[in-house]
C-alpha cells in the first residue's frame, strides 16, 4: 500500500442541541477530517480534537498543523504493509494522539478497501450489530434532562450516561431514578471532583448505577484506586487512559473496573485494539466512547465496537442524535431494539457526501511532498 497524497480538510457543523460537561457548553463542532490516496482509491479519517484545549491538549489547530509538518511526511510516497505500522512510523512525534488517529485510521479504511473486505473485518470484529448507549450533558433543568432521557429510553437505547459535576449530581440522580428506576444507568464526571467530594461519590452508590466514569483529575490513577477501593459502584476511566499502557498500569493499580476506550484518544485504531487486548486478558470490560464525531469518526467506531470485548453499550448513537445532516451515506441508524447494523460494505462502509462536505469546508490543503 502505498499513499500517493493526503489532503486534509477543515469543517463546521452545529450540534442540533448543545452539550454540556463539567468543561463546559458545545454548540458546534469544528473537525479536521484526512483523505489518503493510494492505488486508485482513497480512504478517509476524522481528527475528533475539539477547538479548545479542554478534553485534550489537541486541537482542531493542533491537529492540522502537527499533521501537515510533521505526521503526513512521514507516510507519504512510502510503501506500508498495511495501516497496522502506520502507528510505530509515527512515532518519532511524541504524544499528539488524535491527529495521528485521523491519520492512522484513514490508511485502514484504505486498506480495507484495497482488500475489498470491511473495516470490521480486518480489525478482527465478530458483532453484526452493536448495542447503542446515548450520553446526554447538563441542561438548564433537570425537568429537561429528564424529558430528554424518557425520550431516548423509547428509541430504544440500551444506556443513558448522564453528565455530572459538583451541583449537579445527587438531586438530578434522585429525581432520575424515581421516574426511571430501572433504566441502566451511568454518570460521567470528566475528572470535575476530588477525594475531599469522598462523601457525595459513596452516595453516588445509592443510585445503582452501571458505572461512575471519571470522577477525579485525568492525571491521577494514585487517587482513583483510592476512590474504587471505598465505592461498590464501578469506576470507569476515560480521560486517563491515554496509552495501552496507561490502561496496563490503571489495572494494576485497581484504579477502575472498567474502561472507556476511545481511538482518538490513544492513537487510532490499532492502539484501542492493543489496549482492547490488554482488557480482554484482565477480565476489565471494555465499551466505545464518543467524542461527538461525524459520521466518518462514527463509522470508525462502529467497526471498532465489533471487537470481543466490547461487551457493554457505547456512545455510538445514530447521526441525528447531533447532527440535522450527517456527512455520511446513509447517516448512521439505530433501530427499534437499540442496535446499530455494522456496514458489510468494504472499508467504513458509508459513503461520504463530498457535496454536503463542500458546503461546510472552512479549508482544504493537498500535500503531495
Amino acid at each position: 500500500m502505498r499513499i500517493d497524497r493526503v489532503e486534509l480538510i477543515q469543517i463546521k457543523l452545529p450540534l442540533v442541541h448543545f452539550f454540556e460537561t463539567s468543561f463546559g457548553r458545545t454548540y458546534s463542532r469544528s473537525i479536521v477530517l484526512v483523505k489518503v490516496y493510494g492505488d486508485g482509491l482513497v480512504g478517509y479519517g476524522e481528527c475528533v480534537a475539539g477547538k479548545a484545549p479542554l478534553y485534550s491538549y489537541e486541537t482542531t489547530e493542533t491537529c492540522w498543523y502537527v499533521l501537515k509538518e510533521f505526521l503526513v511526511p512521514l507516510v507519504l510516497k512510502k510503501e506500508l504493509a498495511g495501516a497496522s505500522v502506520v502507528y510505530d512510523m509515527l512515532s518519532s512525534i511524541r504524544g499528539h494522539r488524535m491527529a495521528k488517529a485521523g491519520l492512522e485510521n484513514a490508511c485502514w479504511d484504505l486498506e480495507a478497501k484495497l482488500r475489498g473486505m470491511p473495516l470490521f473485518r480486518l480489525l478482527g470484529g465478530e458483532r453484526l450489530t452493536i448495542s447503542s448507549g446515548v450520553s446526554l450533558g447538563i441542561e438548564d433543568s433537570p425537568d429537561e434532562l429528564l424529558r430528554r432521557v424518557e425520550y431516548y429510553l423509547s428509541r430504544g437505547y440500551h444506556r443513558i450516561k448522564v453528565k455530572i459535576k459538583p451541583g449537579w449530581d445527587t438531586d438530578v440522580l434522585s429525581a432520575l431514578r424515581q421516574h426511571f428506576p430501572k433504566a441502566p444507568l451511568m454518570v460521567d464526571a470528566n475528572g470535575a471532583y476530588t477525594l475531599k467530594d469522598i462523601d457525595t461519590l459513596k452516595r453516588l452508590d445509592d443510585y445503582h448505577l452501571m458505572m461512575i466514569e471519571q470522577p477525579l483529575h485525568y492525571e491521577d490513577l494514585a487517587d482513583h484506586a483510592r476512590l474504587q477501593s471505598q465505592l461498590r459502584t464501578p469506576l470507569c476511566l476515560d480521560e486517563s487512559i491515554t496509552s495501552p499502557r496507561q490502561g496496563e498500569r490503571a489495572i494494576e493499580l485497581g484504579s477502575c473496573r472498567i474502561i472507556n476506550i476511545k481511538q482518538g484518544r490513544v492513537g487510532g485504531l490499532s492502539q484501542a485494539k492493543l489496549l482492547h487486548d490488554i482488557c480482554l486478558a484482565n477480565r476489565i470490560p471494555v465499551w466505545c466512547g464518543g467524542m461527538l464525531e461525524l459520521g466518518i469518526g462514527r463509522a470508525h467506531n462502529i467497526a471498532l465496537a465489533t471487537l470481543k470485548n466490547f461487551t457493554l453499550p457505547g456512545d455510538i448513537s445514530a447521526s441525528d442524535r447531533y447532527y440535522k445532516e450527517d456527512i455520511i451515506d446513509p447517516p448512521v441508524t439505530v433501530d427499534r431494539n437499540g442496535n446499530i447494523r455494522v456496514p458489510a460494505e468494504p472499508g467504513i462502509g458509508f459513503l461520504p457526501n463530498q457535496m454536503r462536505i463542500d458546503r461546510i469546508t472552512a479549508r482544504r490543503e493537498v500535500i503531495t511532498e
